[in-house]
């Protein structure tokens, strides 16, 4: 297990991505206009005509268990990071309500709306290392520099009203 202690200040960032757009190109899009260094995906709601999943069954060495969908489906799960490696899983139900989801490998275009709730832990950093027991890139989770403030008058967090 890989975890960073003491825990983090959150921001939250929101995205819309429009119709015909392919939603994971524009989150790792968004990710990097901002500079985000730690995002997740908070919430995720809308509704993509195309989709390319990598089912769980694939292995590093066997990475060919891959769906292409095409059709209409909503959007009723969006999680993972967002980091430069964007690990994400989706879950898409069809017209029918069956679903199906999987490792978010892109192709994801939208149909009418995907509205994306993105947040950032603002004193860790996410970056990714191949794990020699998976042959995956996994996350790596360090702390980033934490402003530390002095005391005395003057030397406190800055005033945030």
């Amino acid at each position: 297990m890989s975890a960073a202690g003491g825990g983090s200040a959150l921001q939250v960032h929101v995205i819309r991505v429009g119709p015909g757009q392919e939603l994971l190109g524009s989150l790792q899009a968004f990710v990097d206009e901002r500079r985000l260094r730690a995002p997740f995906i908070i919430t995720c709601v809308g509704s993509v005509t195309k989709a390319t999943l990598r089912l769980a069954n694939a292995t590093a060495t066997n990475t060919n268990q891959v769906l292409h969908l095409s059709g209409r489906f909503e959007i009723v799960s969006l999680v993972g990071t967002l980091n430069r490696d964007a690990h994400l899983h989706v879950c898409l139900a069809d017209g029918e309500g069956r679903a199906v989801g999987g490792h978010a490998l892109g192709d994801l275009q939208v149909f009418t709306t995907a509205e994306v709730v993105v947040g950032e832990a603002s004193h860790l950093l996410f970056t990714r290392e191949t794990d020699e027991r998976t042959g995956f890139p996994e996350l790596v989770v360090q702390p980033r520099g934490v402003p530390t403030w002095g005391s005395g008058p003057g030397h406190g967090p800055p005033d945030r009203r």
